[in-house]
């Protein structure tokens, strides 16, 4: 029998996917603190003896990193380097049974909301008095603030609502009270993120409440940059566009995913919008806040996608002119109401119409940046690299939208914001240097 060691138990966790897994990690580090555990977050320094891998099932791609992740820490378990593994989030959600029968060396599985039955495992109790303490993976000066639970869309390409269940937002009150506990630690942006913001307080308020939780946490004192990720486009509330143009410190920017444009796809994906409703929705929102900062994301290689809905697309991207684009491959999920489809668009064809997508996108991009240059907007610096500083506009979000490269001699301090004169852009990013 091996012997326990007396060295006090440091946890390290691993957080694969999306920033609402991010925020989940950072709420189970803040439970394991306040139980006097040793908590880390992507430890590089291999001094921890305990791991829970925070894993991502959305997509095939993101479930063969989960995979690989858990198996790279279970064998260091095998060589003696960790005492224990554990694995939590939407991959063991969905698979938990396959999981433990195939990768048994785990110590335990936990679906995505347990998690009580994690802070079990280490004599911990879970502390309803810390609601909304995180111990942040970000920097001190932004962080992510998730406002709701799940999902009750029936979107058929889409496996979250298997994995986070149906839609359960958070109390206004207790929003606000945790935007106030993220400044107190320095934080001067937070992104609001949900599996779909814009249905925001329709089940605890009976309508939908964005808007007003919008103007209360614009209130917050010290926040100085809020940000929405992941509206919906179908029974949008216009109120909120009201609510972004009166109040400055909400950024002129807008993450919708839309997955696709062609009237056949929107369907297929029971999307419950056309390609006409989204028009006139995109010409609404540039019209309520002009010079607004829009993001999406498309799918590409839907089954039965044609060569008609890819040009269809194509046109639509060049008729709205998206400030930003992620572009996915499709990937067929158990369980979702496409899987009963055929799978019938090869996967190279699917990066080739994916590429055949970013290249309009990309040029778009470009000349969006071109009209940059020569004007001044207030960035946020948020690192320094390679003897450069890289900084955000409010119409960039962290890791998937532009950075400012900033030269500079003088020392800008990180998580500050200075004015930025831009003088050179390419298809991606923007070049400036600080005036006063």
């Amino acid at each position: 029998m091996k012997v326990r060691s007396h060295k006090k138990d440091k946890v390290n966790i691993i957080t694969l996917g999306c920033s609402k897994n991010m925020v989940d990690s950072e709420v189970l580090s803040g439970q394991l603190q306040a139980n006097d555990i040793d908590v880390i977050h992507e430890n590089q320094k291999s001094d921890h003896n305990i791991v829970i891998v925070n894993t991502c099932g959305f997509i095939d791609k993101a479930k063969e990193e989960s995979i690989n992740t858990i198996l790279d820490q279970v064998e260091l378990k095998r060589r003696g380097k960790l005492d224990k593994v554990y694995v939590t989030g939407c991959l063991s959600e969905r698979y938990k049974n396959n999981l433990e029968q195939e990768i048994p060396e785990v110590d335990a599985y936990f679906g995505t909301m347990e998690l009580p039955l994690i802070l079990k495992q280490f004599e911990a109790d879970y502390k309803a008095e810390l609601l909304g303490e995180r111990l942040l993976a970000t920097p001190t000066h932004y962080a992510y603030l998730k406002i709701s639970e799940g999902c009750n869309r029936t979107c058929s390409f889409c496996a979250i609502p298997l994995m986070r269940g149906q839609h359960i937002s958070k109390p206004i009150e207790q929003l606000v009270k945790e935007a106030e506990g993220l400044v107190k630690k320095g934080v001067k942006e937070v992104m609001l993120i949900a599996q779909e913001l814009t249905y925001y307080g329709l089940d605890i308020y009976k309508k939908r409440m964005l808007a007003d939780l919008m103007n209360r946490l614009a209130d917050v004192k010290g926040l100085e940059w809020i940000r929405l990720h992941y509206a919906y486009p179908s029974k949008f509330p216009l109120e909120i566009l009201d609510v972004m143009r009166e109040r400055e410190n909400i950024c002129n920017y807008l993450d919708m995913p839309l997955q696709h444009a062609s009237d056949n796809m929107l369907k297929a994906m029971k999307r419950q919008i056309t390609q006409a409703e989204m028009n006139e929705l995109i010409s609404a929102i540039r019209e309520k806040v002009p010079g607004i900062g829009l993001r999406t994301t498309l799918i590409t290689g839907f089954p039965g996608e044609t060569r008609d809905d890819v040009e269809s697309l194509k046109s639509f991207l060049q008729m709205h002119r998206f400030d930003r684009a992620g572009i996915f491959t499709y990937s067929h999920e158990e369980n979702t109401t496409a899987y009963d489809l055929e799978d019938n668009i090869p996967q190279e064809e699917k990066e080739a119409r994916a590429q055949e997508i970013m290249e309009v996108q990309q040029e778009i991009n470009f000349e969006k940046n071109q009209e940059k240059i020569g004007k001044t907007f207030k960035t946020l610096i948020d690192k320094k690299e390679s003897g450069r500083y890289l900084g955000r506009t409010e119409f960039d979000s962290v890791e998937v939208d532009n950075e400012v490269i900033i030269n500079s001699t003088k020392k800008l301090p990180i998580g500050e914001f200075v004015n930025v004169k831009i003088t050179k852009a390419y298809d991606f990013d923007l070049e400036g240097e600080v005036v006063d």
